[in-house]
């Protein structure tokens, strides 16, 4: 499945999606979690550098949203 990681936990083995398509997510579902959110999410990643622009583009496009996210991105100045 593109965009899931796999974690050991404990000892246990657990999936999650990537950094990148957790953002992507959030852009998706920005009527149900609100809009500041995912601004936020983008914010942090882009600010913490755990991720690349290229993924949060790629999962953004995977997501259907990279229209949505575009502007955002060109406003933080990460977007040529």
């Amino acid at each position: 499945m593109d965009g899931v990681e796999t974690h050991r936990i404990d000892g246990v083995d657990i999936k999650v999606y990537c950094l990148a398509k957790t953002v992507a997510d959030c852009f998706k579902y920005r009527h149900k979690i609100g809009l500041d959110v995912a601004l936020e999410a983008l914010r942090e990643v882009i600010g913490s550098g755990r991720c690349t622009i290229d993924d949060i583009w790629r999962y953004a496009k995977v997501c259907r949203v990279s229209n949505v996210m575009r502007p955002y991105m060109e406003a933080m100045a990460v977007w040529p």
